[in-house]
């Protein structure tokens, strides 16, 4: 199935071929370190260099009877290089010195793609949040009416939260940018801390200040973090759009193509699928950071219980993460807006969403806030009774009409009056 929600440039990253391929640059490059410093030959290292190699195929077939993934891999680079070369292979290494520093290559690769991801997202929300700045509908608190937005300052927010997203998995890259060649237990005791510092930077990794056998995994917990909050933003996006796609409001849908449908039975659907996807998908990530977050405990200086639980998550959560953000950039990018029925919404409660504005402008006159919260309220609990509009119902309120006159009510009740200040907000967002 996730063949299904991947696509070709992260799923690369995620093959055996690939993992394989990590290995042996992290291999190839301790060699050649150690070549340099005099401990592997030259021509051994010029034949290492010239003939390493090896085939999926003929690591598996070594595995079957090896049944250490490392081991095998190591042999079948070996015949190709040659018995007498191949030994000055892995010198002084352990297996997780390749296979982490390898993983950290793999997460950096992969995360350099979220990167990008959540950049066209937040380019995306930006946009469409500047040309729908001025597209104003109503604001709800507990899915009531509360006061007048536009649909721009909700695309605007999610834009700073997509672009707080974008700190989060840059942080995370940093954290996973890390190799380390210290031993069997982190002690050094077969390779010298110099050729470690040599190889990562040949690598572009940093090395790390201390691990045991292996790097601790709170490196891999806070990757899988950053993309479990990303995630949760899509997923707060997505379902937003599919409320405003309901039915009884129609605000905002994803687009429906010809040929598309919605149902099997009813001609007229239009659903929210993708929406409802994205939802469904983030779902998931909870559970893989409980997992992530239980790796991080292992007994001594290691054991194996994070490894199968990692040959899972990581390739799945950013696969799936890269999946989310190409398609939510597209739903925002391609999503229908309908002004009309925002402000057919927007009149429904007969202007009770400025009943602030006329409770301020009552204090501010100098009635009691108490008695001024009474009266405003009274007039509202009558149009939300249908008897009348809010602004008439003030009226009728010889008390209220001897502090604001009809006209007065009228402007205080204007949606665009009470937008005046957002403006701010779209400044602010230039410098995203």
């Amino acid at each position: 199935m996730l063949e299904r929600y991947s696509r070709p440039q992260m799923r690369a990253i995620w093959t055996q071929e690939n993992q394989y391929r990590q290995w042996l640059r992290v291999e190839l490059a301790a060699a050649e370190v150690m070549a340099e410093l005099g401990r592997v030959p030259q021509e051994a290292w010029a034949q290492i260099r010239e003939r390493a190699d090896f085939t999926v195929e003929g690591v598996a077939a070594r595995e079957a009877a090896t049944r250490h993934d490392l081991v095998a891999f190591l042999e079948e680079v070996i015949a190709h290089v040659g018995e007498e070369a191949g030994r000055y292979l892995h010198l002084g290494l352990t297996s997780s010195d390749v296979k982490d520093t390898g993983l950290a290559l793999q997460l950096v690769a992969a995360l350099d793609i979220l990167l990008n991801e959540a950049d066209d997202c937040v380019a995306a929300l930006k946009a469409r949040a500047l040309a729908e700045r001025n597209t104003i509908m109503v604001g709800r608190t507990h899915g009531v009416h509360a006061e007048p937005v536009t649909l721009g300052l909700t695309l605007a927010l999610w834009a700073f939260e997509m672009a707080r997203n974008r700190e989060r998995l840059a942080r995370a890259r940093e954290i996973a940018a890390v190799g380390k060649l210290s031993g069997p237990v982190g002690a050094y005791t077969s390779v010298d801390p110099e050729i470690e510092r040599r190889v990562c930077e040949r690598l572009e990794l940093r090395p790390a200040s201390i691990s045991s056998q292996v790097l601790q995994r709170d490196r891999q917990a806070e990757v899988m973090w950053a993309c479990a909050i990303t995630a949760a933003t899509v997923e707060k996006i997505a379902t937003q759009v599919r409320i405003w796609s309901r039915t009884e409001l129609g605000e905002v849908e994803e687009p429906f193509r010809a040929g598309q449908r919605g149902s099997s039975a009813m001609p007229h659907k239009r659903n929210p699928i993708l929406s409802e996807r994205l939802s469904g998908l983030a779902r998931l990530f909870r559970g893989w950071l409980v997992a992530a977050l239980e790796d991080v405990a292992l007994w001594d200086q290691r054991d194996m219980t994070h490894s199968s639980v990692e040959r899972f998550i990581l390739p799945d959560a950013t696969i799936t993460l890269d999946y989310m953000l190409d398609r939510l950039r597209e739903l925002i990018e391609t999503m229908v807006v309908y002004p009309e029925r925002m402000a057919a919404n927007l009149a429904r409660t007969q202007g009770l969403i400025g009943s602030q504005q006329v409770l301020l402008a009552l204090v501010e006159r100098g009635m009691g806030r108490q008695e001024a919260y009474e009266r405003v309220q009274r007039a509202a609990m009558a149009a939300w009774r249908g008897e009348g509009h809010f602004a008439a119902l003030l009226a009728d309120d010889e008390v209220i009409a001897s502090f604001i006159s009809p006209e007065e009510l009228n402007g205080l009740l204007d949606p665009t009056a009470m937008l005046r200040h957002v403006n701010e907000v779209f400044e602010r967002l230039q410098e995203v």
